[in-house]
């Protein structure tokens, strides 16, 4: 009995199967983990894309030809609405294609009513005209002595992959914002 005991400890036929069970537990926190960090950039990715569309087709609508900066800038009086759906959807419409479903911007953050604003703000021209010779570029021709700068910011609620099998405790806010000059193009 005893030597059968004794054989029983020096073998090594099943050490690889105890070393993996040992191993797994680390290994599937490391994969989770990746995966959780990588939906965590694509999203983050995503929102700063969506945001810079949302500025860059800000930057491209007409200048009212008596805008007074900030209150009136641009000619349509429903700019900042297309400025929203654009961001949202991809479309002026609202009625896009947008990269994530709608469900995506219902992802409120605590204490945030709501998820994208548009903010315009003055420059002085002569914050641009380093020399002080009059020249402001494409901006020599606004009426005025400011340059109106647009300001698309969003914040949405981070959608954990964990929260799919039951471990909802996330609650990061994704934020992002991007300005650009109007430029009336």
């Amino acid at each position: 009995m005893m030597r059968t005991l004794l054989g029983l400890f020096r073998t090594d036929t099943a050490s690889a199967a105890v070393e993996l069970a040992l191993v797994m537990p680390l290994l599937l926190v490391l994969a989770a983990g990746s995966f959780e960090l990588g939906n965590l950039f694509m999203d983050q990715h995503a929102l700063e894309k969506q945001v810079r569309d949302g500025a860059r087709y800000a930057a491209r609508l007409s200048i009212s030809p008596t805008y007074s900066c900030p209150s009136t800038v641009f000619k349509d009086p429903n700019a900042t609405a297309n400025i929203i759906n654009v961001t949202k959807t991809g479309a002026v419409s609202g009625t896009g294609t947008p990269r994530w479903p709608s469900s995506y911007w219902t992802r409120t953050c605590t204490g945030q009513a709501q998820t994208v604003s548009v903010d315009v703000r003055c420059v002085a021209k002569s914050q641009i005209d380093a020399a002080n010779n009059g020249v402001t570029g494409i901006y020599t021709t606004l009426p005025g002595t400011t340059i109106p700068v647009v300001k698309v910011s969003a914040a949405v609620k981070y959608r954990s992959m964990l929260a799919m099998i039951g471990f909802n405790a996330t609650n990061v806010c994704l934020t992002a914002e991007s300005e650009a000059p109007v430029q009336g193009l």
